[in-house]
């Protein structure tokens, strides 16, 4: 594997101070631009949690006997 900043001193073509003259071709790049492992995907969670559903249930609940309240106090009259 080679190593991302090649060593000057080493390296053929190289102009003092790590320059390039014309017509020559510059070192190649090292190959660590890319990663290795990515992150896993988020965990998505799926349908409601448990204090939404018992709040809506609980509002559905009430509107409900509210309901049937005034009914029965319709009938009862």
């Amino acid at each position: 594997m080679t190593s991302p900043d090649p060593e000057p001193n080493r390296t053929t073509g190289l102009e003092p101070g790590g320059g390039v003259p014309p017509g020559e071709t510059p070192p190649a790049e090292g190959g660590t631009s890319g990663v290795a492992r990515p992150d896993p995907p988020a965990v998505r969670r799926k349908g409601w949690g448990a204090l939404p559903l018992v709040l809506i249930i609980l509002l559905a609940a009430v509107i409900a006997i509210g309901l049937i309240g005034m009914a029965v106090a319709l009938i009862v009259q």
